[in-house]
């Protein structure tokens, strides 16, 4: 599969955040999946079988931390690579979001070339 065509599932209640990742990811050649809660998230994550899901963390009802240890107890969804969006960047939220699973984070605001270089590294990783 080449980087172009990889599908990357954001799951994230913000529209203004989903839209600007969203862009971002299509104009770097992704193919883009979009959910608005973790319920919905998860349940296209094992229908679509994404190559990367982008979770924020933060989400109404079940946030990404518990959509995300759903993901990774999942044998149909386990191999896929979870990176948290958060605006928490607080002493032990990086353990935490590793603890549940997260394979990496991104801080937000989103800086767009940071961004898409962690997208492109966890990516390559799992493309090659």
């Amino acid at each position: 599969m080449s980087p172009d065509m990889a599908k990357v599932l954001i799951v994230e209640d913000n529209p203004a955040n989903m839209t600007l990742a969203t862009f971002l990811l299509q104009s770097a050649g992704y193919e883009v999946l979009s959910a608005t809660d973790a319920e919905s998230g998860v349940a296209m994550a094992r229908d679509r079988q994404p190559s990367l899901i982008l979770m924020d963390i933060q989400l109404p009802g079940m946030d990404g931390l518990q959509a995300t240890a759903l993901l990774k107890a999942d044998e149909a969804t386990r191999a896929i690579p979870v990176i948290a969006l958060t605006a928490l960047a607080m002493k032990g939220d990086e353990e935490r979001i590793r603890a549940a699973g997260c394979d990496g984070y991104i801080a937000k605001p989103l800086a767009y070339k940071a961004f898409l270089a962690t997208v492109s590294a966890q990516l390559g990783k799992t493309l090659v």
